[in-house]
């Protein structure tokens, strides 16, 4: 009886190391993937050679050359560069985009700001009122977390705000961090009145965050980006196709199979290490199977943006994906960690794709992105002189866009942007 108890631990053990292992990589991005499997084969002498297929070797760079698969890596970037290589696809005034470079320049490895808003208003001889508009842009750069100015901050800028209460996180994350490391779930849960399931699967999420979302960007680990997939028009239809290095073929040297009739301590290291390469493989296809899933998914949910541009960006949330899918949100969360895809746009992240949505007076639901974004570009091209009420911005919403939202969802918006009222904005 107890025999069977201890091999039902070992092999509850065994499976675990297994499972932790796919979950592991399937958080990988795919240079972290790479490196790992050089590691592996390091200390593994049964992986005799790793293989990419070569069946895609180039993918279309965002300045629109054709790059071979072996030189995406010839030109690293730092942080700094990196993230202003991002703002092409940010609609930012003409008079914000030098603070915004300023901001950058001011993070520092950990992508972390460090000046002080008051001191950069100065140094750029603006107002904290633009300063602020500048640090939104920065804070929706990738990864996510860039420029938070606190630990609780990064934090928060990396959750889907939507599946949890705005006031119940920031409570949670300035306040109690020490309950979150200590996985606190009971005490959170009594303190907030909020069910300890809900409070696992988000300890769950925090674990994910990446407390220096700036070293995602360091030329000492991933200098470089490399795409899981690219998606393009082919004869009318989008279809989505995937890169081989994320799922390497492991060659196994056949040499050792005669070493299998030595002594029995030769033949059980052999039986490890074949072990270790077989629960390798089953990791590599399972992330490869299921990024595959979440991009396809993806690619379906924002048919409309691929289609007809960054306004009509849909409403998609980790859970959306995740009920499709019939996956854990977390296995989701993990998918898209550092993952990036590449598109007529340009080499978007896939957190890109995950945004927040409103539902309007007629049932659909917008983008509150696409949104904000409509009223900057609206209040940047407005008649300084006659600038517009938040009631000529909702009927210019409904009658250029066909979005029909309350006008205090427009001022609650443009205050989230920290643009003034139209009379502070009139000018003389």
């Amino acid at each position: 009886m107890k025999l069977q108890l201890v091999n039902e631990q070992v092999l509850k053990w065994k499976m675990n190391q297994s499972l932790m292992q796919s979950i592991q990589i399937l958080q990988f991005s795919s240079i972290e993937l790479m490196d790992y499997i050089k590691e592996v084969e390091k200390e593994n002498p049964l992986i005799d050679e790793i293989q990419y297929q070569d069946d895609l070797t180039y993918y279309h760079s965002s300045a629109d050359n054709n790059t071979a698969a072996g030189e995406i890596n010839a030109k690293e970037l730092n942080m700094y560069e990196q993230l202003k290589k991002q703002l092409f696809m940010l609609d930012i005034a003409e008079e914000i985009r030098p603070l915004v470079l300023f901001g950058i320049d001011s993070l520092n490895e950990s992508g972390y700001l460090e000046v002080e808003m008051e001191l950069w208003a100065e140094k750029c001889h603006s107002t904290i009122n633009h300063v602020e508009q500048a640090l939104l842009h920065i804070q929706s750069l990738e990864p996510a977390g860039i420029g938070a100015r606190s630990l609780s901050e990064c934090i928060r800028l990396q959750l889907d705000t939507s599946m949890h209460d705005p006031l119940f996180l920031e409570d949670l994350l300035e306040n109690h961090l020490d309950w979150i490391a200590q996985e606190e779930i009971p005490t959170i849960s009594s303190s907030y009145q909020l069910p300890e399931s809900y409070i696992s699967e988000l300890l769950e999420e925090i674990k994910n965050c990446h407390p220096k979302p700036g070293q995602l960007l360091s030329t000492k680990q991933s200098s470089y980006i490399i795409p899981e997939a690219s998606i393009f028009k082919e004869s009318g239809k989008w279809v989505v196709t995937f890169f081989s290095w994320g799922s390497p073929t492991l060659q196994l040297n056949q040499d050792y199979k005669q070493l299998m009739d030595r002594e029995k301590q030769t033949v059980d290291y052999l039986k490890n290490k074949w072990k270790q390469v077989e629960d390798l493989k089953k990791a590599i296809s399972y992330r490869r199977n299921t990024l595959e899933r979440v991009i396809q998914c993806i690619m379906e949910k924002q048919y409309l943006f691929f289609e007809n541009g960054i306004h009509f960006l849909q409403p998609l949330t980790l859970k959306e994906i995740a009920d499709y899918l019939d996956l854990h949100i977390s296995t989701i969360s993990r998918a898209i960690s550092n993952k990036y895809v590449q598109t007529p746009n340009g080499v978007l992240p896939l957190n890109f794709f995950l945004q927040t949505g409103i539902q309007q007076k007629n049932g659909s639901k917008t983008s509150t992105f696409v949104i904000k974004r409509l009223i900057t570009e609206f209040i940047d091209n407005e008649n300084k002189q006659k600038p517009l009420s938040d009631k000529k911005l909702m009927d210019k919403l409904y009658q250029e866009h066909g979005i029909e939202i309350a006008r205090r969802t427009i001022m609650k918006y443009r205050k989230q942007l920290n643009l003034p009222s139209s009379a502070k904005r009139k000018e003389n």
